[in-house]
Parts: C-alpha cells; sequence; structure tokens
C-alpha cells in the first residue's frame, strides 16, 4: 500500500509493452471474421459461471458486411447467444474512422472454455488495449512485468497449453530509448535459414501468404520444430532492439 507522499509513478525495471498477432482453434472472433470483410474491436471480456459475455463493436466498409459478419456470429457453434446494441454507448466507436465506415456494437455469449483470455490474465499479461479482429487473427497489447526470459516461457506455456499461435510483432521497454546500439545477433544457421525462408515466403507479411504448415513442409521439419526456431530468433532479435 502506497504511504502518503510515496512515489508510485516509477516504472518496473522489467516492464515490457508487447504487441501479439494471436490464432487459436475454436475461437468464433477468428472464424467469423476469417469468413467475412468485417472486423471485430473487443471492448470487455467477463467470465461468470463458465459462460463468457463479451461486449465488442464490429467495423466494416458497409453494411452488408456487418450483417454478414453478424450472421456468421449467429450461426457459429461456437456462440450461445448475440444481442445488436441499437444505442451506442460508447461514443468514440461510433463513427470512427479507425474502425471502419459501418460500426455496431455487440454482446456475445460463448463458452469460457474455448477463450484465451484468462491464460494470458493468470500469467500476468494484462491488456493495455482493446483486442481487434480482423482476417482470422487477434491482435493484442498488453503489459507485463517480467524479464524477456520469463516473458518467452509464459508465451511458450500459452501456446501449449491452447495449441495456440503466438507470434511477438513488437516489444517495447522502459529502457529501450537508452540503448545506443544493438549487439550482433547471433541465430544459429538452422534459426537463419528459417527465419529467412518464412520472410521470403511472405509468413509475416498481413495478409500471411504462407502458412507454418507450408514452410515445415518445404524444408521436411514438422511444424512443431518450425515454429520453436521462429520463436527463438524472434526472442534473439527482439533482445537487439
Amino acid at each position: 500500500m502506497a504511504h502518503a507522499g510515496e512515489d508510485t509513478g516509477r516504472i518496473d525495471p522489467h516492464s515490457s509493452q508487447l504487441t501479439l498477432r494471436i490464432w487459436h482453434p475454436n475461437c468464433w472472433t477468428l472464424q467469423t471474421t476469417a469468413a467475412t470483410d468485417a472486423g471485430l474491436i473487443a471492448h470487455g471480456v467477463y467470465h461468470t459461471g463458465g459462460v463468457t459475455n463479451a461486449r465488442c463493436t464490429a467495423y466494416a466498409d458497409s453494411r452488408k458486411q456487418i450483417n454478414s459478419l453478424i450472421d456468421e456470429i449467429k450461426s457459429s457453434p461456437l456462440t450461445t447467444e448475440i444481442q445488436r446494441v441499437q444505442e451506442y454507448f460508447n461514443l468514440r466507436a461510433r463513427g470512427n474512422a479507425a474502425a471502419g465506415n459501418t460500426t455496431e456494437e455487440l454482446l456475445v455469449k460463448y463458452e469460457s472454455c474455448n477463450s484465451i483470455h484468462d491464460a494470458f490474465i493468470k500469467r500476468g499479461f494484462i491488456p493495455e488495449e482493446e483486442i481487434r479482429v480482423h482476417d482470422g487473427r487477434e491482435y493484442w497489447t498488453v503489459i507485463i512485468t517480467q524479464d524477456r526470459a520469463e516473458i518467452s516461457r509464459r508465451l511458450d506455456e500459452i501456446r501449449s497449453e491452447m495449441n495456440a499461435e503466438i507470434t511477438i510483432e513488437g516489444m517495447k521497454s522502459p529502457d529501450t530509448h537508452t540503448q545506443n546500439s544493438s549487439p550482433a545477433v547471433e541465430l544459429s544457421e538452422r534459426q537463419r535459414e528459417v527465419f529467412e525462408l518464412a520472410q521470403r515466403r511472405g509468413y509475416y507479411s498481413w495478409p500471411r501468404e504462407t502458412s507454418a504448415s507450408e514452410l515445415a513442409d518445404e524444408i521436411d521439419i514438422s511444424k512443431t520444430t518450425l515454429l520453436e526456431h521462429l520463436r527463438k530468433a524472434e526472442v534473439k532479435l527482439l533482445g537487439s532492439v
């Protein structure tokens, strides 16, 4: 507990902000946005008795695309109820050019066992921004007060527990701006080979031009091994920033 006059504004030296791209199975948001030309912004996710309630904004360039997304959500076997909110309580979402030309607020219920949210929260990853979902991928910005090795270990736990694909797209720490030079990045030959192949084939492009399975088949290794090489390369490259 803070005492009067105590400085509570200090930043933990191990705090980091991560930007993550996520895929995991049995997720209605990923399946429905992959099937339509619309996206979702998740403002809040609440768990009660095995049921999750999500408050979302659907966005697209046209009303037809919004309706198509809502139809997909309604017909999904992974959702139990959807309500269209006619009044806009979140005024920032309404008419937000970044969200799209057309928006609609939704309340969606689904089984908590299919949510990846708690897997992050219980490991100390705290969402700093609203979760954005489009083209079959979730985009999270999170804060965590752990060093890089522990962050990597916890992400691997989530990958294993949820059968998830998690890509670190960016990482910032309090001392990032004070670093004047970057140490040489020492990737193993295999890590470099896999990482450079992924770059050439458009694995890091958006939309993604190839899959982890296709890359693994091309160089005759398992998908698990390929993803391990990529994760290790990403950790080393991020550590040199």
